[in-house]
């Protein structure tokens, strides 16, 4: 549907309406299309006026697609008639009108509407991550950085995950700004990315960078580096933190995996007990592996190729050096299909050892008991990320533990030519934000990434504070 270009009168609207082939959603295809247009505001207002009199009142779905041409052009006199108008109406709104009215509001001179709107939601749902990040924007663009750090905590104490978009905000909007409780909050933030292991993007890393160096008095300077093998950091010769565990912090997390995440309610969701404990007997018996594969998941490693023959490339590339290896693979591997051959099965089973489960279990746990099972040398090989297991995991040392034996003992494998793999390999320091007081090393990703990566970044920000 074309929108027009100026309002219509009720017969004019009457008349598009009979014309149109299914009557009964034309106010919505309408609206629809004057959001992709852009259309004039009383172009869709006196569609509203139609309904309204022709009705005797507004659906809720057309109100909520009013509302969203509204916010688009920022008519805040607009947005506030749709508001009194829905509160009125409807005892509670969804997300969805919840996002809209805090986005329209807080893009507006009356952005304290936005903490409003943010109240009530309150006392009906959890709000969105939309919701708070309007109010924390708009209370940081009118410098009530205090204000906004109150609802960034509230939003981390009910498990509402921040984008790096405002996170960045906070440190766009205090450049140059004095205050001992701003610098601790701030310093909280680049914690925060370390406690879960976030990598920024560039453009991030630059407001960090310029934050610290437009601290009045702080005598901060940042640089751009990479960081060799050894850990140390050219720039300051800092040697960053080792990416070992040490002996006593290995064994505390390899109970707690074992105890919580293993022997816990999850996995047993999609793996029978006896399946499990079958699997058990057979790690006990051929213990210490060197290196356990996800089989399933490295079988889809070239989209173009069988799944048995990446396997077997996998397989052959990772015990070129005698390497132990356990491979999980699952009962439809045994199968002669078009992705399973029992030629290429018999010959991968002559280098690594297999335990087939059933079709539907839940690898990770078998991944995580066999490696740690095997000792703190042994290294794992999976594309995933394990994000469900940090989840099991109660506090948040326990946490950076799991975090910090994954990013020194996951094997990302990278298909290159055929039959040719290349390995990240583990470093020897840890990849996450760490300081010292007077330094702070931040790994970054050139592009943001909203998938959690075990890949880390080889480029580092060095920041330094000259006494």
């Amino acid at each position: 549907v074309q929108p027009p270009e100026k309002p219509l009168q009720a017969e004019e609207w009457n008349k598009l309406r009979e014309d149109f082939q299914s009557p009964e959603v034309f106010e919505e295809v309408m609206l629809n299309s004057m959001i992709r247009c852009n259309s004039p505001i009383d172009v869709a207002k006196s569609l509203l006026t139609h309904v309204a009199k022709r009705d005797g009142d507004i659906a809720y779905n057309v109100l909520v697609k009013y509302l969203t041409l509204c916010v688009q052009q920022g008519q805040v006199s607009e947005i506030h008639d749709v508001y009194d108008i829905m509160k009125g109406r409807f005892r509670i709104l969804e997300s969805g009108a919840y996002n809209l009215l805090t986005k329209g509001f807080s893009n507006s001179n009356q952005w304290r509407m936005a903490l409003t709107v943010l109240e009530e939601v309150k006392k009906v749902m959890i709000p969105s991550r939309t919701c708070y990040e309007s109010c924390i924007k708009a209370a940081s663009r009118h410098q009530e950085m205090k204000l906004g750090f109150e609802l960034y905590n509230e939003m981390l104490a009910k498990d509402v995950v921040p984008t790096l978009d405002v996170l960045q905000s906070f440190f766009d909007f205090s450049r140059g700004v004095k205050g001992a409780e701003l610098q601790k909050e701030l310093f909280g933030i680049l914690l925060y990315l370390r406690e879960n292991q976030i990598y920024p993007h560039r453009t991030f890393m630059r407001s960090i960078k310029l934050w610290f160096e437009s601290l009045p008095g702080g005598n901060w300077r940042g640089r751009l580096t990479k960081i060799k093998d050894g850990g140390q950091c050219p720039v300051c010769n800092h040697q960053l933190e080792d990416s070992n565990l040490t002996e006593e912090e290995y064994s505390n997390l390899s109970e707690r995996i074992i105890r919580d995440v293993i022997h816990g309610t999850d996995t047993f969701r999609k793996t029978s007990p006896k399946e499990f404990e079958a699997f058990q007997t057979f790690v006990e018996s051929r213990l210490p592996f060197d290196i356990v594969i996800d089989g399933l998941n490295v079988s889809h490693i070239k989209s173009r190729k069988m799944q048995c023959e990446n396997l077997f490339d996998a397989v052959n590339y990772l015990a070129k050096d005698n390497a132990r290896l356990l491979v999980l693979g699952r009962k439809h591997m045994l199968m002669n299909t078009s992705n399973w051959k029992p030629e290429t099965m018999k010959k991968m089973q002559n280098k690594a050892d297999f335990f087939f489960a059933e079709n539907i279990s839940e690898d990770d746990a078998f991944l995580l008991y066999a490696t740690l099972r095997s000792g703190k040398h042994c290294r794992f090989v999976t594309r995933d990320f394990l994000r469900d297991h940090k989840a099991c995991l109660s506090d948040s040392l326990t946490r950076h533990l799991f975090r910090k034996w994954q990013r020194g003992h996951q094997i990302a494998l990278k298909k290159c030519f055929p039959s040719v793999f290349s390995q990240q390999p583990a470093f020897r320091y840890d990849c996450v934000v760490q300081t010292t007081g007077d330094t702070w090393h931040i790994p970054y990703k050139d592009v943001f990434e909203e998938k959690y990566s075990y890949r880390v970044p080889g480029k580092w920000l060095c920041i330094q504070q000259k006494s």
